[in-house]
């Protein structure tokens, strides 16, 4: 073989490295450009809205999504639990949600079912005493730690806080106010976003 056909195979060579190289480069780049545009952990914790599919959530059940680091519930009440409020706002400390409404409680949400659509709950799964995460007690009736007459809610079994099914605190618990609603929007009847409503984000 030449030295000129040498040569020439050479380049061909270097040319095929150099554009291998060049795409890997290229992905690299396109990769990490991507992933800028998706909120990082880090957003995520400083309260970067979070989109969450409520499609598959059924009557009576519960779905618990992060908004930054705190447990956010999502509860899809029967007709049961929606008539249940009723029967408990005699019983709740605060039922028209008067209690620090700029924190716990958006505008559209100061109302008995504490909600935008009287069916689903948002509520942060915290409690408003110790923080302590109370646990679901939907199934109405006597239960160890419960009244008699209990219609479903939340119990928090640090200090025996009770709640009803829209967060709202029972009277004489040591819990100050209702569970927080978080601010929120629909963008559809299965899709919603946490953190942002029309005003803007959290």
């Amino acid at each position: 073989m030449s030295n000129e056909k040498q040569v020439d195979t050479g380049r061909r060579g270097l040319l095929v490295a150099t554009g291998a190289a060049g795409g890997v480069v290229g992905l690299a780049t396109a990769g990490a450009l991507v992933s800028t545009f998706q909120p990082s952990e880090r957003a995520k914790a400083a309260g970067a809205p979070v989109e969450v599919d409520i499609s598959t959530l059924n009557p009576g059940e519960m779905k618990t999504v992060e908004w930054r680091g705190k447990p956010v519930w999502i509860i899809k009440r029967t007709p049961e639990m929606v008539a249940s409020l009723k029967k408990t706002d005699g019983k709740v400390a605060d039922a028209d949600s008067k209690r620090n409404p700029e924190e716990f409680t958006p505008e559209y949400a100061r109302n008995e079912w504490r909600s935008r659509k009287p069916d689903i709950l948002i509520a942060v799964g915290i409690c408003t005493h110790l923080g302590c995460s109370p646990s679901s007690k939907f199934t109405p009736g006597p239960q160890p730690s419960l009244p008699d007459d209990w219609e479903g809610g939340f119990l928090c079994p640090c200090h025996g806080s009770t709640f009803d099914m829209a967060g709202r605190v029972f009277k004489n618990k040591p819990a100050p106010d209702n569970l927080q609603v978080p601010r929120h929007m629909y963008l559809s009847d299965t899709k919603l976003v946490i953190g942002k409503d029309e005003k803007g984000e959290a």
